[in-house]
C-alpha cells in the first residue's frame, strides 16, 4: 500500500489508498528513477471551457511558455487541438539542485466542438502567462411558424 501525494497541488483525498498505485508503479517509474523529467505535470495543461452566448471560451494556464512554443489547430472540422512544448531550462553540471517542481516538456489537448462552432472564426491570444482560444457561435435560427388557415 503506497501513500504517495503525487503532485503539490492541494488534494484532499491524496492520502487515502490507492488501489491503482500497484498498476501505476509498474508503468510509470517515480520520477527519482526517471533521469528525464520531460513528461512531468506540464503534459496534463489544466484547460477551462465555457460557453457564454456568443462564444466558446477555453482558457489555459501556460506560465512560462511562449506565443511560438504553442499551437492551436482546427481539425476534422471540429476538433479544437491546443498542443505546445516548454523548453527545458538549461542546466549546468556544477549546479545541486534541491528541488524541481517546475516542468517542461509536450502537451496536447483536444476538444470536440459542438455543431454551433464557427469553426472558421477562431481567434487566439497569451497574456501573461494565461492562453485564451475564442470559438464563436453560429446564431440559432428560430423555425419559422406559419399560420394555415382553417376551411369550412
Amino acid at each position: 500500500m503506497s501513500l504517495v501525494r503525487r503532485s503539490s497541488v492541494f488534494d484532499p483525498f491524496a492520502d487515502f489508498w490507492d488501489p491503482f498505485d500497484v498498476f501505476r508503479a509498474a508503468v510509470v517509474p517515480s520520477a527519482a528513477a526517471a533521469p528525464d523529467r520531460d513528461t512531468a505535470a506540464f503534459a496534463t495543461a489544466r484547460i477551462d471551457w465555457k460557453e457564454t452566448p456568443e462564444a466558446h471560451v477555453f482558457k489555459a494556464d501556460l506560465p512560462g511558455v511562449k506565443k511560438e512554443e504553442v499551437k492551436v489547430e482546427v481539425e476534422d472540422g471540429n476538433v479544437l487541438v491546443i498542443s505546445g512544448e516548454r523548453s527545458k531550462e538549461k542546466e549546468d553540471k556544477n549546479d545541486k539542485w534541491h528541488r524541481v517542481e517546475r516542468s517542461s516538456g509536450k502537451f496536447m489537448r483536444r476538444f470536440r466542438l459542438p455543431e454551433n462552432a464557427k469553426v472558421d472564426q477562431v481567434k487566439a491570444g497569451l497574456e501573461n502567462g494565461v492562453l485564451t482560444v475564442t470559438v464563436p457561435k453560429a446564431e440559432v435560427k428560430k423555425p419559422e411558424v406559419k399560420s394555415v388557415e382553417i376551411s369550412g
